[in-house]
Formats: structure tokens, C-alpha cells, sequence
């Protein structure tokens, strides 16, 4: 220790001095954010919970009690392929009439939202719903946060003007991840990540601290009204060893090529219906398509994939290899399709479920490959390449098995996973159509 303390005094180079260190902001600067973010928070969680509700409640008569009316099967293919494609013209409709056209192109959109004018704001939301109880493979993620950050930003600075502009965003998306996810500890990991590498006022957590106010208040709100659990009841893992650490580190770095073919193919299936031109043609087109992945797929294919990742996990042997890697393929091309063509959306839950269907695959290959380790490391290097948000990707597939020992294989797992997503293409794409790096 001496000698490393003489060496730090002989090289300015490793010192740090007094003036260099960032001061503390002062508790009196940040208390005033913390009721706005509280509000935000609650705010935040009740649009998402309250659209989702909605189109859940839609869902229910467009895939039972209208094809029971009909006398049709729920999920048979006249039906997937009439509704899809129903959905895709009601989506189009929105996109073509109501005001502020749902937003802009989702392909050019993330989970960093940029401050849309007021006006857009409800016919995104309706397209979103409809997109929703409709069946195309998207999440709500990332037009939720767009509208609450919309919502924050124009009712914050018209009632809080002295709150800085820039705040409100901040807080809405922070506040719509935790609702989202139902807890804080998401947001905080994305905060800290979009934080990294700017130039910050003061300590990290000073920064952080309003953000994570909100982000606690609107996973609060969610658990407390929905009682949201990630938790799949996936077979328990034990003392992981040797194999198990393997069958991580494979599994994961497939699951992101995988998912990079899809990152690839973006843009070109993305142009493809653009070349159609009017969005009375490009959404049903990708309804239509995604009607076909359907009966390709099977119903389990449908929707954001949440629930249907539920029903995979409760018994991970009743399917085939062969039809575990169908779901895997059908899942991540209506993924691809659906956000190339209009649909408003995420791209999260979706990959969820691809990269569940792989790892369940992989365990039906191999039957030394544990399903929770399956499953786990499958997710996570989906969610590499699709999201290219580590700490989402890295938090997400740890809570699905919520094993202290499965965090620390999959945090191995993903090193190579990242070394072959980083850098590369994302699944987002620019004004003029070229991929995000």
C-alpha cells in the first residue's frame, strides 16, 4: 500500500484533486423535483396500465366472443388471417386520417423518446391499442413512453415552468419503465447507462435521484393496481456448474446472431414495404403477412408475447425441438415485419418470447441444458441484439428465473454475446433509411 501511495504522489497523472471532484448538489436544490416526479410516476403508470386494460378488454372480443358469435375457431387460420389484416387496415386508417398520423415512423423510433407535439398523441395511443388487441408481435413500450413523455413535457412546463425543459422527459420515460417492468431497479439501470459518458453536474445518484423518484413512484402504481410479476416458475437452478455455465455462454452468443439476422434484414424488409407508399397499403400488407406467419406459427406466436411466454414456461417439455424452433423462427420474423411496416410498438416483449422458444429449444435438443439456464441466456442474447440496452437486456432475463446464481452466468454470457451486437447495425433506423451504429 505504501508503494502504491508513493507512486500516486509521483504521477500527477493518477492523482485527484480537490478541484477536480464534482460537488454535491445540494438537498434543498433536489427536493423540489421530488412531488413532480411522484406525479409523473403515478401518472405514468396509470395511461399504461389504463391502455393496456383497454385493449386487453378489446382483445377479448375480437379473438373470443366475436368468433364464438360467428361460430369461427378462436385461432383458426380464416380467423388469424382476417383479423391481422382487419388490424392492419384499422392501424392504417389512424396513420392515414387522424391527426399527427400516429407519430413517426416506428422505425426510427427507441425507447428514448423525443418530444412529440400534443396533437399526436391520441391517435398514437389509439393506433397502439388497436395495435395491441389487434395480434401483430409488439409490445407497448415504446409509443407509451413516447406519449407520456409528450404528456410530461407539455403539462410540466405549462404548470412547473421553473422546472429545467429538459427534466420532463427524464422523468416520463424513467417513470414509464418502471411501470412497465414493476420496479425502479430497470430504470435506474437505463438512467445510468444513458448517463455514461456525458459530462455530469455533480455526484451520479444527484443525478439520478429525480428520475428514480418517478421511476419508483410508477412501479409502485403498477404493483399496487396490477400486481405484475416477471417471475416464470421455471424449473429451480441449484449450484450451477461447469455445463451450466457453458450451455449459458452458447446459448446466449446464438440467440444474438440470431437476432442480428433480423437486425440485418430490418432495413431491406423495411424498404420493401415502403414501396407500397400509402399507409392504406403498408400496414394491412404487414397484417396480411403476419396473418400467414400466424398460421405458420400457431396462435402462440400472436401479440406482444407476455402471457404466451407464461404458458411456454409452465411446461417446458410439451413441445418438440422442431416446434419450439418454428415458434423461435415464426415469433422473430412477425417481429421483423411488424415493426418494419407501420405498426406502432416495442420491440422488448416480443423478443422475450423469441428468445424464450430458443433456449426451450435448445433444452429439447440437449437435455443437459437446463430450462431456466435455457430460457435465461436465451433472452438475454436476444435482447442484445434486438435492444442494444445492456442493463435491460441483462435485468430482464435475470428476473425470469430470480436466481442469485443465474446473475452471475448470465453476466458471463453476456460478454461474448456483446462482443457480437456492439458496434454493429441497430434495429432502428434514420430519417434516410440507414441503420442506427
Amino acid at each position: 500500500m505504501s508503494a502504491y501511495r508513493e507512486r500516486v504522489a509521483q504521477d500527477p497523472a493518477l492523482k485527484a484533486p480537490a478541484d477536480q471532484a464534482r460537488p454535491a448538489t445540494p438537498a434543498r436544490v433536489l427536493l423540489p423535483s421530488i412531488l413532480p416526479a411522484l406525479v409523473v410516476g403515478v401518472v405514468a403508470s396509470l395511461l399504461f396500465l389504463g391502455v393496456s386494460a383497454l385493449a386487453e378488454q378489446f382483445q377479448h372480443v375480437l379473438w373470443r366472443n366475436l368468433p364464438d358469435a360467428l361460430g369461427v375457431g378462436r385461432y383458426s387460420v380464416l380467423w388469424m388471417l382476417v383479423m391481422l389484416t382487419a388490424t392492419g387496415l384499422a392501424v392504417g386508417l389512424v396513420v392515414w386520417k387522424v391527426p399527427g398520423h400516429a407519430g413517426p415512423d416506428p422505425a426510427t423510433t427507441g425507447l428514448d423518446a423525443r418530444v412529440l407535439p400534443p396533437v399526436v398523441l391520441p391517435g398514437l395511443l389509439l393506433a397502439t391499442a388497436l395495435m395491441l388487441a389487434g395480434g401483430p408481435s409488439l409490445g407497448p413500450e415504446n409509443p407509451i413512453i413516447a406519449v407520456n413523455v409528450g404528456l410530461a413535457f407539455w403539462l410540466g412546463s405549462r404548470f412547473v415552468p421553473r422546472m429545467p425543459g429538459a427534466m420532463w422527459p427524464a422523468l416520463a420515460e424513467a417513470a414509464t419503465i418502471g411501470a412497465l417492468f414493476g420496479t425502479p431497479v430497470a430504470a435506474a439501470l437505463v438512467i445510468s447507462e444513458a448517463l455514461a459518458g456525458r459530462r455530469l453536474k455533480g455526484p451520479l445518484w444527484d443525478n439520478v435521484f429525480p428520475p428514480l423518484a418517478a421511476a419508483a413512484a410508477g412501479a409502485l402504481t403498477t404493483t399496487l393496481v396490477a400486481h405484475p410479476t416477471f417471475d416464470l416458475h421455471l424449473p429451480v437452478l441449484g449450484r450451477p456448474g461447469w455445463g451450466d455455465l457453458l450451455s449459458a455462454l452458447v446459448i446466449a452468443s446464438l440467440a444474438a446472431l440470431l437476432g442480428m439476422c433480423a437486425v440485418r434484414a430490418f432495413p431491406y424488409v423495411r424498404g420493401a414495404f415502403q414501396r407500397l407508399g400509402h399507409p392504406m397499403l403498408v400496414i394491412p400488407a404487414g397484417g396480411l403477412v403476419l396473418g400467414l406467419l400466424a398460421a405458420l406459427g400457431g396462435h402462440l406466436t400472436l401479440f406482444k408475447g407476455l402471457a404466451e411466454v407464461g404458458e411456454l414456461a409452465r411446461d417446458p417439455d410439451g413441445w418438440s425441438a422442431g416446434e419450439f424452433a418454428v415458434m423461435t423462427v415464426v415469433k422473430l420474423a412477425a417481429l421483423l415485419v411488424a415493426a418494419s411496416s407501420g405498426f406502432r410498438g416495442g420491440r422488448i416483449f416480443p423478443a422475450v418470447f423469441v428468445g424464450t422458444a430458443f433456449g426451450l429449444c435448445a433444452h429439447a435438443l440437449v437435455s443437459g441444458v437446463h430450462p431456466a439456464v435455457g430460457v435465461c441466456a436465451g433472452v438475454l442474447g436476444m435482447l442484445l441484439a434486438v435492444t442494444r440496452q445492456g442493463w435491460i437486456s441483462l435485468f430482464t432475463a435475470a428476473v425470469l428465473a430470480s436466481s442469485a446464481a443465474m446473475l452471475a452466468l448470465l453476466c458471463i454470457a453476456s460478454l461474448p454475446a456483446w462482443l457480437l451486437v456492439t458496434g454493429r447495425p441497430q434495429m432502428q433506423l434514420r430519417e434516410d433509411g440507414t441503420p442506427v451504429r
